[in-house]
């Protein structure tokens, strides 16, 4: 931005976009304001955990009981909220995020005495006789910063592993999602320990603020580029970061499919949440031999599951009308076989398959992140490794096939934070899996235990009786004798 004084990366956020956004949030706040009531509250913060306020198994599980609650108690204020900011049918908020962001914090109270239990592991010979164990302790305070797509699910989904490890944590919804993020703010201090738990609102300038403090872990949801300035701030002080990203997550259809089944879950795992989903297909690749069939297939399961979109409570809404234009701009790409229509002011875009797609465009150079599915013929197995192995990982893939070989390929010859064989998206609602990326579609992960992980720092204990010093084999000095007697022992 012309006349803007650059001081760092930081700063520079400010002008260039909100740090909480998506990918694909435009918004610029322009010259932002600091906000001087939140330098120091993650020292604040970080007291509860030294005090050891947050240590207790009692404290954790009474604070996970607390998510649960708040969102079970005020099931019709999520569900309004949720409807605002991004026209999400009743159901779909319960099963994406109400009801699946209160099972996640009733598993975890439930496994939480197993979690927390120390871990035993073997003690080499050498150090005979000894216990060797892992304890997991709370990082301390974490920083939460939540996207607008599923603006309740990705604030309290990291928010649970924190708590479940005894961590504070500050969260910072997305003002992309303000019915939400309000919501978030009123009632989180009404269910969970104030001295531990605090909701940010705001734009980019408190993020900038908050990145400016000293965390014990960064959780970021959202794209690259802010994901570097993110890790660029923690940087300074050392903090570990979880970036979760995204990028253009494909699907390859091979000739072996099951083509009606594969349009019915490729069409579903797409227009969900209109298409803004993090591990959405991205877009198609399917054998050429069998493209006009998918196109087809992929045609009538829109229609059966969404009829007259515009009009169908199962259908949301693109969470801004700039967002609704990026999405219209990206239509000349290729040519709309169903679909097409784009109301800016409604922020609706219509489910749109497309076919002769251009690869230099826009719509194929960064991730759609709404209800456009590409549709590209290729050739083969071969064609599709070759392809993947050329751009960066993605965050999810998927392979539709019912030929095992085939199967086999992708999984041992591509990369990518997760692998839907045969279903799209499902993977995600698995907490026995870890859910994240790698390289450019992000670092570290979670889910389940996964958080718990997450958001712990294990440390090894070993426990060596002072009875039976055998540690005077290797005290100085150690003659010639001895020495082969310890190398013997050491193997």
């Amino acid at each position: 931005m012309s006349g803007t004084t650059r001081t760092s990366p930081v700063d520079d956020a400010r002008a260039e976009a909100s740090v909480e956004a998506d990918a694909h949030d435009a918004d610029a706040p322009g010259a932002a304001t600091p906000h001087p009531e939140l330098v120091g509250i993650a020292a604040e913060l970080r007291e509860a955990v030294l005090d050891g306020t947050t240590r207790s198994r009692a404290w954790r599980e009474a604070q996970l009981d607390g998510v649960a609650r708040m969102l079970l108690q005020n099931v019709s204020l999520w569900e309004r909220a949720l409807a605002d900011d991004l026209g999400k049918s009743a159901l779909e908020a319960h099963l994406t995020e109400i009801g699946y962001t209160a099972a996640e914090a009733r598993r975890a109270k439930h496994s939480l005495r197993r979690w927390m239990a120390p871990t035993p592991v073997a003690a080499p010979l050498a150090l005979q006789p000894a216990v060797a164990r892992t304890v997991a302790e709370p990082l301390g305070v974490a920083l939460i910063i939540a996207p607008w797509n599923y603006p309740l699910q990705l604030a309290l989904a990291p928010l649970i592993g924190a708590l479940a490890a005894g961590d504070a944590a500050v969260v910072k919804p997305s003002e992309v999602a303000p019915a939400t993020s309000r919501l978030l703010a009123q009632l989180i201090p009404a269910y969970l320990d104030e001295r531990a738990v605090r909701v940010v609102e705001g734009d980019a300038a408190a993020t900038t603020t908050l990145l400016a403090e000293r965390w014990d872990l960064i959780f970021y949801t959202g794209n690259g580029r802010v994901a570097r300035i993110v890790a660029e701030a923690a940087a300074k002080h050392l903090t570990p970061t979880i970036l979760e990203l995204g990028g253009k997550s494909p699907v390859y259809v091979h000739r072996s499919a099951d083509i009606p089944a594969a349009a019915r879950r490729i069409a579903w795992g797409k227009w969900l949440n209109a298409g803004q989903t993090c591990v959405a297909p991205d877009h198609v690749l399917v054998d050429r031999e069998v493209a006009e069939e998918l196109v087809e297939e992929l045609r009538i399961a829109t229609a059966e599951q969404l009829g007259e979109a515009r009009d169908s409570d199962d259908f949301g809404r693109i969470v801004t009308a700039r967002h609704a234009e990026r999405l219209r701009d990206l239509l000349p790409g290729g040519t709309a076989v169903t679909g097409g229509d784009v109301d800016v002011r409604a922020r609706y875009v219509a489910p749109t398959i497309l076919v002769d797609v251009d690869e230099a465009s826009d719509l194929m150079q960064e991730e759609i992140f709404g209800p456009l599915l590409p549709v590209l013929p290729i050739d083969g197995v071969d064609a599709f490794v070759r392809r993947m192995r050329g751009l960066e990982k993605p965050l999810a893939l998927y392979v539709f096939a019912r030929d095992g070989e085939a199967i086999r390929r992708v999984e041992r010859e591509t990369t990518s934070g997760g692998l839907g064989i045969n279903v799209t998206v499902a993977h995600v609602g698995s907490a026995a899996l870890p859910f994240g990326g790698v390289g450019e579609s992000g670092s570290g992960a979670y889910h389940g235990r996964h958080s718990f992980e997450a958001f712990s720092h294990r440390k090894a204990v070993l426990s060596k009786p002072t009875a039976l010093d055998t540690l005077r084999l290797v005290y100085p000095p150690i003659p010639a004798g001895r020495r082969d007697l310890i190398r013997r022992i050491l193997g």
